[in-house]
């Protein structure tokens, strides 16, 4: 207990707990929910858990202060990405400290964060806030910010519009006003197979994936020679990119499928939408035509893979000035990742991206967080629950 009789806990006990549960995307979240939730309750939040359609995964409002006033979202996802394969130190999902470093898959990216958010939260509870805190728990960020959208679709029913919201990416506490948007799909070609001793009386589907690889890679260059710039990010224009390609069995088949999966990830004065959809034009455009020409049942077909928006925060919004006033920093940045927060920010609550951690560390062998990241992200939290004092 603090001295004004406020219950303490220990972000990194917390994490340590949070660590230990195995939230791999391709795996249940609900243990971790249970316990978050069951956590919450018990320091007077209201809580309301909203499920995905099979059941098996579930995100959290989790609500602090007068609830029927604007104010303040703090966002993190709760899944993190496989450590299967990667030369760990010690086992990924048990805390272990070292020099002040908390080692651990999602340490950085991004337990830290909530673990800080759940320390606080007998801290907000105390406080006589004039206006409400909110903490939104997501799943199946790293697969495409798939979990937040049905968290984000509740807003309306459960508070009024937030005033912003703070997403706890991995920043190092830097204010990140700006991250690019994705857009990605794959496109399946199909032709038409024979013996390759006849090759021209086939269709070949890989000739065909490999004439729009060519054209997504063309449209990268100009893009990177003559399109739009923003020099605050580290790739400072869109990029696009095909990175996935399957087709073909045989040597002496002509092959009759080949799928490629390309993204394109764009700057604020570009849309993503909109340039894999002129790359999907010319292939329906251009190569359906030629296909179809030797065999009417040759074609594409396209299946959306990820798509997000992105970030384009203006420094003079007052999210962004408050951001930097409570974490004591005068500049900004943007990064070239994906996160929550385009899309906070496309449903009209205006966001920026802050985190105690490191981009760097995140997705590798021994990822980790440090005791003096956890302290620098609870005394901007300290600052934010003062802001919102009565």
């Amino acid at each position: 207990m603090t001295g004004n009789g406020i219950e303490t806990v220990d972000a990194a006990e917390i994490l340590a707990t949070l660590v230990a549960f195995d939230t791999v995307s391709d795996r249940s979240n609900l243990p971790l929910i249970d316990w978050i939730e069951e956590f919450a309750r018990r320091h007077g939040a209201a809580v309301t858990r909203v499920s995905d359609e099979t059941g098996t995964k579930a995100g959290l409002w989790i609500g602090l202060g007068p609830l029927d006033r604007p104010g303040y979202v703090l966002s993190g996802h709760s899944d993190v990405v496989p450590a299967d394969g990667q030369p760990w130190s010690s086992d990924p999902f048990r805390l272990r400290e070292e020099g002040g470093r908390l080692y651990g898959r999602g340490t950085s990216d991004m337990k830290g964060f909530l673990a800080v958010c759940l320390a606080l939260l007998p801290e907000m509870a105390a406080e006589p806030l004039a206006l409400p805190l909110h903490i939104a728990v997501s799943y199946d960020e790293e697969v495409g910010c798939l979990g937040v959208r049905p968290l984000i679709a509740r807003m309306g029913d459960l508070f009024p519009k937030p005033l912003g919201c703070f997403v706890g990416e991995p920043t190092g506490m830097e204010v990140v006003l700006g991250h690019k948007g994705k857009s990605a799909a794959r496109v399946t070609f199909t032709g038409r197979a024979c013996h390759s001793a006849l090759a021209p009386q086939g269709v070949n589907a890989v000739e065909y994936a490999a004439r729009f690889i060519e054209h997504v890679r063309l449209m990268a260059e100009g893009l990177a020679r003559e399109g739009a710039r923003d020099g605050l990010y580290d790739v400072p224009h869109t990029t696009a990119l095909s990175s996935v390609v399957r087709g073909g069995s045989a040597l002496n088949i002509v092959p009759d499928t080949c799928s490629v999966d390309f993204e394109v990830r764009a700057i604020g004065a570009d849309d993503a939408g909109a340039l894999t959809a002129a790359a999907v034009a010319y292939a329906e455009e251009q190569l359906v035509p030629l296909m179809r020409a030797a065999d009417p049942a040759c074609g594409i077909t396209v299946e959306p893979l990820i798509a997000y928006p992105g970030l384009d925060t203006a420094p003079e919004a007052e999210i962004a000035t408050l951001a930097k006033r409570l974490a004591g920093r005068n500049a900004h940045a943007k990064v070239s990742y994906g996160t929550e927060a385009g899309l906070f920010d496309a449903a009209g609550v205006p966001s920026v991206v802050i985190g105690p951690g490191s981009i760097a560390r995140a997705h590798r062998a021994d990822e980790y967080v440090t005791r003096g990241e956890l302290d620098a992200c609870a005394g901007f939290l300290r600052r934010l629950i003062g802001e919102c004092r009565g």
